[in-house]
């Protein structure tokens, strides 16, 4: 017997799914101090903690994506809810943190497996619900968003009354959760790959697929600088295998990234840029200035907490204003508007160059809030209408993949800028930056334009 699609609860199980891996990168900041007296460990090597997940989450995204769309977003959506589920379950009784950070990236794998999933879903599930396919998408961007922000809040109540085992057993019951609704609400996988298992293997491009995730995880360990004095060596050894992965891919038939389509795919590259300069822009925002109030301002980390909650609260507030305004306006008159918000934002920040009195941080972090609702949401909306019904899924994987890449790229420039120490005059620095990332965001939003009209 077969269930009846019920697209509205499917989608709400979908943005759960979808929520667990910015909710994990996020709420285990606050449990650092724990994992360090539990396991006897230096703060450099704790930092795996979290350096796991990422890379994991980064490299496993596009790869569950293309599994999506070959053989079924709800079959892949059902089996990485039951990995998380598992993973953390066993979790809390790992007798060292090796396996912590072992559990840490099965449970990046098995949430990775979520958006890409959802993303190829959104169009039956519209269909059925006879919505536009903003409404969903929105409503999967707000859980996101959302998640994020709760992260470190939910994070800190659970470490404080059952420790850091709590942060992997609360991921069950949702993973569950999401999973049992899903599987029974959500339209059954059709016209997907069968066939052999030797067959499907052989089609399955493993040498590019392996190819394309060691050249990703030694870039992002060059950026990450996991291993200090070795940086050049892993961005030398990522360049490398990432030539020979364009050249097999460009030769193996079927590929499992396009790379001839993808440059055709003129929107779908100037989505994925708009999408890593903007997140840079938006990550300066989120590490660096609670490291300058701290720092700077003297502020404790309650206060510090309390005055950056506006950023991502606002975001999730205007996410369904945006996707209305999507509708009305476009695409692309909404990701210019956003741009140009993002610009004003960021330059009002460099009053903080001046004074950071509470009320004045927490207008300015709110206001940063609204480019971050409203240019995401447009480039999760461009994207969607970018890529090929086909390859969505690879194509939402590779976008998520660019979110890391910017907030990456932002800790290290942070750093640097930083480096020197961390002043309300390297912080007006920091703004420039923002200031000319934002710009770029703005010309690549300009020339964005929805393929066919």
């Amino acid at each position: 017997m077969t269930n009846k699609p019920r697209p509205g609860l499917a989608i709400a199980a979908l943005s759960l799914g979808t929520s667990l891996n910015p909710l994990n990168s996020s709420m285990i900041a606050v449990a650092l101090v724990v994992l360090r007296e539990d396991f006897a460990l230096d703060v450099a090597t704790v930092t795996w903690v979290i350096t796991s997940f990422y890379l994991a989450s980064a490299a496993g995204q596009p790869l569950m994506g293309r599994l999506a769309d070959r053989f079924g977003p709800r079959r892949l959506f059902t089996f990485g809810m039951a990995l998380v589920a598992v993973t953390c379950a066993l979790a809390p009784f790992a007798p060292n943190f090796a396996l912590v950070c072992v559990a840490r990236a099965l449970m990046a794998v098995g949430t990775a497996t979520a958006y890409p999933s959802a993303v190829v879903m959104v169009t039956e599930l519209s269909r059925l619900a006879k919505l536009p396919a903003t409404r969903p998408l929105g409503r999967i961007q707000m859980a996101n968003t959302s998640a994020a922000a709760v992260g470190p809040v939910v994070g800190g109540l659970l470490v404080s009354l059952l420790g850091w085992q709590a942060l992997f057993a609360v991921n069950v019951p949702l993973a569950l959760l999401a999973l049992i609704v899903v599987h029974r609400a959500a339209p059954a996988d059709a016209g997907r790959e069968t066939g052999k298992l030797s067959t499907l293997i052989r089609d399955s491009d493993i040498p590019g697929i392996l190819a394309f995730v060691a050249s990703l995880m030694l870039a992002m360990m060059a950026l990450l600088n996991v291993m200090p004095g070795y940086r050049w060596w892993l961005l030398g050894a990522a360049t490398f295998i990432a030539a020979v992965f364009a050249w097999r891919e460009l030769r193996f038939r079927p590929p499992f990234l396009d790379l001839r389509l993808l440059g055709r795919n003129r929107p779908l590259l100037l989505v994925y840029l708009v999408f890593v300069v903007f997140s840079g822009v938006y990550y300066f925002a989120f590490f660096g200035l609670p490291q300058l109030l701290q720092e700077a301002g003297h502020y404790d980390a309650g206060l510090v907490g309390l005055l950056m909650f506006p950023l991502a609260a606002m975001s999730v507030l205007v996410t369904p204003v945006t996707v209305r305004l999507i509708e009305r306006f476009g695409v692309r008159s909404v990701m210019i508007a956003g741009a140009l918000i993002l610009l004003v934002a960021s330059g009002g920040l460099g009053a903080l160059t001046l004074s950071l009195w509470p009320p004045l941080v927490f207008v300015l972090t709110a206001l940063m809030g609204v480019p971050y609702g409203v240019v995401s949401t447009a480039s999760n909306q461009g994207l969607y209408v970018s890529a090929r019904p086909e390859e969505r899924g690879v194509a939402a994987g590779i976008f998520q993949t660019c979110r890391y890449l910017g907030a990456i790229t932002a800790t290290v420039l942070i750093g640097v800028l930083y480096g020197p120490g961390v002043n309300q005059a390297n912080w007006g620095l920091m703004v420039l930056v923002m200031l000319g990332l934002g710009a770029v965001v703005l010309g690549l939003a300009v020339a964005w334009k929805r393929k066919g009209g």
